[in-house]
């Protein structure tokens, strides 16, 4: 299990240290890179994420990897994370950074589940309505998953609006067995 509140302070560290040198998104893009080439499963990411290989080989192949080819802080934040033990947290910590990234241009992720995938106008509808009623812009990412049944569910942060045929079918079950 990540730490998200851990991953949020290393995120805010590194947003802080890239807005003094005016490299926010150089620093954004090259965390991205790191963790798409160092993935989630595999050699790269085993070797990544092994507690029994020395930091200081892992330090060695990594700047062998990395250096000169991404910003000095990018690279310095996952030497610090393999130094501290904490390498599990990287994909956490580009969340959180892009995460920051938005928030300081206004912009607020969303999550929006359909059963289906929807058409650009429903999608269109859908932001615009929430753009109005909270008064924020918002980056979509859009996830189909028949087991909604139907409607949209959507996250924003940490609000949820479930308007789905299978969120509707758990309320009333859950009324039904609190009434038991």
């Amino acid at each position: 299990m990540v730490n998200e509140t851990l991953a949020r302070r290393y995120a805010i560290a590194v947003a802080s240290l890239a807005q003094e040198r005016n490299a926010v998104d150089r620093v954004g893009e090259d965390l991205s890179a790191i963790a798409a080439a160092i993935g989630e499963r595999g050699e790269i990411h085993d070797f990544f994420v092994a507690p029994v290989i020395e930091r200081d080989q892992k330090e060695r192949v990594l700047r062998n990897a990395f250096q000169g080819k991404v910003d000095e802080i990018a690279l310095n934040t996952l030497l610090l994370l393999v130094r501290k033990r904490r390498e599990g947290l990287l994909g956490a910590i580009v969340a959180q950074y892009r995460s920051l990234q938005l928030t300081a241009r206004g912009v607020e992720m969303l999550r929006l589940t359909s059963a289906r995938d929807l058409e650009e106008a429903e999608v269109e509808s859908i932001l615009a309505q929430l753009q109005r009623q909270y008064s924020k812009k918002f980056e979509v990412t859009r996830v189909v998953d028949p087991s909604v049944i139907g409607g949209v569910r959507i996250l924003m942060g940490d609000r949820r609006i479930d308007a789905t045929i299978a969120g509707r079918l758990e309320a009333l079950a859950r009324e039904l067995s609190a009434s038991n």
